[in-house]
């Protein structure tokens, strides 16, 4: 099979960030510093390892901070789109928000813009090369969360324990996938809604719709506490 591009990588930046507190009252959770550049930024340089050339940013509270940030809308010379919602739309209703940026057949890597990773996306892209899910979530053997079931064949079968089936695995979810511009179609314009819950749809309608793809290599942070942002600062997260 030819190898496709991945072109657009889909960062979400526009939560409130309630659980660090007053760090965000002000500012955006994927602005906040470490080693004086916003965490976004991290997020953007993993992404461009993989050859992306555009990035999309949702936002929603304080906008005018990511203007501030990207003044020029680029990161190393790289376009960023930003797509306020005015009202917060959650994960899948942001990303059918970005729709009408996108090709008819693309696809786009989501990236939780809270997430510090240096984990390799290599797996994920080949993952979607080979396989013709609508999506596909990187996935780690150990952590924090082990919510997502894993059968023997890849296939996602339960997600945060819905649907009450084991698998053969139980794994963390990175807050990194793969989508096709085809899955956008599941989703409703306008509806505020978690992504989760068309996973969930999609797996119980169209088994191998959504599959996983474990990555243990790297280090792995998801800055979802005061505490968890201070550690990973005080770790020293060297610039790339």
């Amino acid at each position: 099979m030819e190898k496709r591009r991945f072109k657009t990588a889909f960062i979400l930046g526009a939560g409130l960030g309630i659980r660090l507190r007053p760090l965000t009252d002000s500012c955006p959770k994927p602005l906040l510093p470490i080693n004086g550049r916003p965490i976004v930024t991290y997020a953007m340089d993993h992404l461009l390892g993989i050859g992306v050339d555009r990035f999309i940013v949702n936002t929603h509270h304080c906008p005018q901070v990511y203007g501030s940030a990207f003044p020029n809308a680029l990161w190393r010379g790289v376009p960023i789109l930003f797509r306020h919602e005015p009202v917060l739309l959650d994960t899948a209703g942001g990303l059918k928000n970005i729709e009408d940026l996108l090709g008819e057949d693309e696809i786009i890597i989501c990236y939780n813009g809270d997430i510090i990773t240096n984990l390799p996306l290599n797996p994920l892209l080949s993952a979607m090369d080979r396989d013709r899910a609508e999506a596909m979530l990187i996935l780690r053997s150990s952590g924090p969360l082990l919510n997502v079931n894993i059968t023997e064949t890849g296939e996602i079968c339960d997600l945060r324990h819905v649907l009450g089936r084991k698998g053969a695995q139980s794994c963390l979810f990175t807050g990194i996938y793969a989508v096709r511009t085809s899955f956008l179609a599941q989703l409703e314009a306008g509806k505020i809604e978690s992504v989760i819950d068309v996973f969930l749809r999609r797996i119980v309608d169209q088994p191998g719709a959504v599959r996983g793809v474990i990555v243990d290599q790297g280090q792995w942070d998801d800055i979802g506490s005061v505490e968890t942002y201070e550690r990973v600062k005080a770790g020293g997260w060297a610039a790339r």
